[in-house]
């Protein structure tokens, strides 16, 4: 499991540059940098979940809004991050249960890191679809980022 979720963290990073590469082409490109820049605040929080290096509740889901010519080093520094987090940890590590507070009523809940980290890439996937769509209302073509196109080999 380690090791798939290393690489289909990297497809991820890869995929998400390439949209963010699209992003700063298209005449109108607000929404999808709030898009983004919510993929990258997202990120840090669940990570601060595990780290616990910050009140949990000092971190918002939507609220920061980083600048289009700030969205692909602030998006690089967060799956590096994620990546060398990941490359430290042995496979047990992963089912470990991290517990915090639901900011909406304080409940207790419990996740493993290796389904955070699913959600994560899942919730990229999710967001770059609605991004795709916001590139091509101008008539613009998105470009291909479908994670089979980085496994095809020759046979």
């Amino acid at each position: 499991m380690k090791q798939y979720l290393i690489v289909f963290f990297k497809y991820n990073d890869w995929a998400n540059r390439q949209i963010i590469d699209a992003v700063k082409k298209i005449p109108v490109p607000e929404e999808s940098v709030k898009l983004i820049s919510h993929l990258i605040t997202s990120q840090n929080k669940w990570f601060n979940r595990i780290t616990k290096e910050l009140d949990d509740k000092t971190l918002a889901w939507y609220d920061m809004i980083f600048p289009l010519d700030h969205l692909e080093n602030r998006w690089l520094d967060n799956a590096n991050g994620w990546i060398r987090f990941l490359e430290k940890l042995d496979e047990a590590e992963l089912d470990r249960d991290i517990i915090f507070e639901r900011p909406s009523d304080g409940k207790k809940l419990s996740v493993k890191i290796r389904d955070i980290a699913l959600q994560l890439n899942y919730h990229s996937i999710h967001h770059r679809a609605q991004i795709y769509r916001i590139i091509r209302q101008p008539g613009q073509t998105p470009p291909s980022t479908d994670y089979i196109f980085t496994v095809l080999r020759e046979a």
